[in-house]
C-alpha cells in the first residue's frame, strides 16, 4: 500500500536532486516533465464517473485499464443474462474503485514521483 508520508519524503528528495542540477539541465527537465505529469482530479473524474477502469489508462497503466474496462464489459452483459452475477461484479468493481477514488491524490503523487525520477535520469546522463 502506498504511504502518503513516504511520497512526501520522495517528492522532497525529487526536488532537491532536481535543485542541485544546473541551469540547463533543470530548464531540460522541466520541460520534458511539463507533459508527463498527472492530474490527481483528473484520475478522481475518471475514477468517479465511469467506474469501468478509464483512469488506469489515464495514469498509462494499459493492461489494468483492459483487465478492468473487460471485467465492467462482463458485468453488464451479465446484467441482462444473469442479473445477480452482473451486479456482484459491477458492485465488486466499484467497491475496489472506491478505494482508490479516495486514494486519488496519493496514487497520482506516486506516480508522477515515478516520472519524475525517470526524467531526472535521463536530464543527468545527458
Amino acid at each position: 500500500m502506498l504511504d502518503a508520508v513516504e511520497i512526501e519524503r520522495e517528492e522532497d528528495r525529487l526536488r532537491d536532486a532536481v535543485s542541485a542540477l544546473p541551469d540547463a539541465a533543470r530548464k531540460r527537465y522541466y520541460e520534458r516533465l511539463r507533459d508527463r505529469t498527472k492530474d490527481p482530479d483528473t484520475y478522481a473524474t475518471l475514477n468517479w464517473f465511469l467506474v469501468a477502469g478509464l483512469h488506469h489508462f489515464y495514469l498509462g497503466k494499459m493492461a489494468r485499464g483492459v483487465v478492468n474496462l473487460t471485467v465492467f464489459a462482463v458485468g453488464v452483459l451479465l446484467l441482462f443474462i444473469l442479473p445477480p452475477i452482473g451486479f456482484a461484479i459491477i458492485a465488486a468493481i466499484f467497491v475496489v474503485e472506491l478505494w482508490a477514488l479516495f486514494r486519488s491524490q496519493v496514487i497520482v503523487r506516486d506516480h508522477n514521483n515515478r516520472v519524475s525520477a525517470a526524467t531526472l535520469r535521463e536530464v543527468s546522463d545527458n
